[in-house]
């Protein structure tokens, strides 16, 4: 067992499936794409443990409260190590984390984006340490999200050898 997954046991966290997309969904790119040393991550909405898309879905502020939010962007976290070890084959690999990017759809009004990515980032600090998890980070609002998601993370990460 990597050093990464015995930390994720000992945190009480399981990793889903990797995502499994919708036969009906194309998606004319993939969620983890890896560039020579870097791996860039394309945006993420939340798995369930089969793997298949849980949402969340709707307007933080409306359909959702931020401590909703919070708990949802670590389970997004969960998704996008996942398709990262899927990809990689092992989560150790990851020498660093570069950025998060969170956008979250966000009724009229609302204002409080940065608290709920703030469980995408506390997750990968908690994993992966303060040096290796540390990272640059936004948070913004928007209108709307593809599929009506709540949620959507991306990130890029840099892997050694």
């Amino acid at each position: 067992m990597s050093m990464i997954e015995a930390r994720l046991k000992d945190l009480g966290l399981e990793l889903p499936a990797a995502t499994v997309i919708p036969a009906a969904v194309h998606l004319p790119f993939s969620l983890v794409n890896q560039r020579d040393d870097r791996l860039l991550i394309s945006g993420h909405p939340k798995s369930n443990a089969d793997g298949s898309i849980g949402g969340p879905f709707g307007q933080l502020g409306a359909d959702m409260t931020t401590e909703e939010g919070y708990q949802a962007s670590r389970d997004i976290a969960l998704a996008v190590l996942a398709n990262v070890k899927a990809e990689i084959g092992d989560l150790d690999r990851i020498a660093g984390w570069v950025r998060v990017f969170g956008m979250v759809n966000s009724a009229p009004g609302y204002s409080e984006q940065h608290l709920v990515i703030n469980g995408f980032s506390d997750v990968v600090l908690d994993v992966f340490g303060p040096d290796v998890g540390r990272h640059a980070r936004s948070a913004i609002g928007t209108a709307g999200l593809p599929m009506n998601f709540a949620i959507e993370v991306e990130a890029e990460v840099v892997l050694r050898d």
